[in-house]
């Protein structure tokens, strides 16, 4: 069995949305209709990178070692993945939002959200983070690798105001910036993946999200026999 490609995306969003659907699009090739992604998340994420880019760390939070934003949007990809036992393998492809240079050597990989800061982020987010970090430090060969990776988190942008300049007739918005940490605990991350190469390496696909539209949709296709 060939290692399935997982993107780092796909462990929050797809899995948590309905794993029968991720069984169904990495194992048989079945995709799920594309979901609309508004524009403007992708111009705000555009902005606030350019915005940070080559700056010290210390513009980021005062909290974190001295250092810079040193890489933005590179491309990362992990050698094979296998744990014993397990039938199934992957390597981990995708694309990370920035990671920070330390003077002392190590580094930290960080996203930026648009919206207000949540404790439950922690859990879902810090999955893909660990993903990039694991592609860093255990990159295949030829891609980019950074080691030791010490840090993750999340820089937060949530807009709170809005100004109107009549002098260019332009419209301002204005956030509060928050700066927040994901513990760095690959072990779980490594038992959360192997969790999900079991559900992979199964002959069939696991039960449906029960909350899913998509999966919904089929069955009632298949009950109008269509």
């Amino acid at each position: 069995m060939n290692p399935f490609k997982l993107s780092p995306s796909m462990l929050t969003f797809f899995w948590e949305e309905c794993p029968r659907c991720f069984y169904l699009q990495v194992v048989r090739g079945i995709n799920r209709p594309p979901t609309a992604f508004p524009k403007v998340f992708g111009r705000i994420d555009s902005l606030m990178k350019q915005l940070y880019a080559d700056q010290p760390t210390s513009f980021i939070s005062d909290t974190l070692p001295a250092g810079r934003v040193s890489l933005q949007g590179k491309w990362v990809s992990s050698e094979p993945i296998h744990f014993e036992g397990i039938a199934a393998s992957c390597y981990l492809k995708g694309a990370f939002d920035s990671v920070l240079s330390f003077d002392d050597g190590s580094y930290a990989v960080i996203d930026f959200k648009t919206s207000r800061p949540s404790p439950g982020h922690v859990q879902f987010y810090g999955r893909q983070l660990h993903a990039y970090a694991y592609a860093l430090e255990h990159s295949a060969p030829g891609a980019l690798r950074l080691s030791p990776v010490t840090r993750l988190g999340l820089v937060y942008m949530d807009p709170v105001e809005i100004d109107y300049h009549p002098d260019d007739q332009r419209i301002f918005y204005g956030g509060e910036v928050t700066w927040s940490e994901i513990p760095l605990a690959m072990e779980p991350f490594e038992e959360f993946l192997a969790g999900v190469l079991r559900v992979l390496a199964a002959p069939e696909p696991p039960p449906a999200n029960p909350d899913c539209g998509f999966c919904a949709y089929r069955e009632e296709a298949r009950a109008h026999g269509m």
